[in-house]
């Protein structure tokens, strides 16, 4: 099923109108360097999903989300003023996991060169354990009529 479009632009309008409000600041001194990374809104626009990034430390983390929960009354006052819609939806903030995922994808992907470079250096040095070719090969022609 498609994505309702309408959802879609209402999802990047929320988008702008909360990070240009977090832009021009909150009173909170909790509030850390926050990023909204997406926002999804429901079908029937009635809710909204907006994910978010905080770079720094776990307890910046959790002061940042401490804050965004108490602002999200002043926050979605804003989305009603500058949106078109009927009913303002509401809102709900997410810790988004891009930065950890992102991490734990880069210390695989160097474990996984790490294991190849082992792989090869294994390689170089190795020696066949019987002939360097031990397929069956097809006998000629003239090694039937000789016999």
């Amino acid at each position: 099923m498609g994505e309702n479009p309408r959802a879609r632009r209402l999802a990047d309008r929320i988008k702008q109108i909360i990070a240009t409000r977090l832009d021009k600041g909150l009173r909170d001194p909790r509030l850390g360097f926050v990023t909204i990374t997406d926002v999804r809104v429901t079908g029937d626009l009635q809710h909204a999903s907006i994910f978010y990034t905080v770079y720094g430390t776990d307890d910046e983390r959790a002061d940042s989300g401490k804050a965004l929960e108490a602002a999200k009354g002043m926050l979605r006052s804003e989305v009603g003023r500058n949106i078109t819609a009927r009913i303002t939806p509401s809102l709900e903030f997410i810790a988004d996991a891009i930065p950890e995922n992102a991490q734990h994808i880069e210390d695989l992907l160097r474990e996984a060169r790490e294991r190849d470079t082992r792989v090869a250096d294994l390689a170089a040095s190795s020696a066949y354990a019987g002939d360097e070719d031990p397929y069956v090969k097809p006998r000629d022609d003239e090694d039937d009529d000789q016999s």
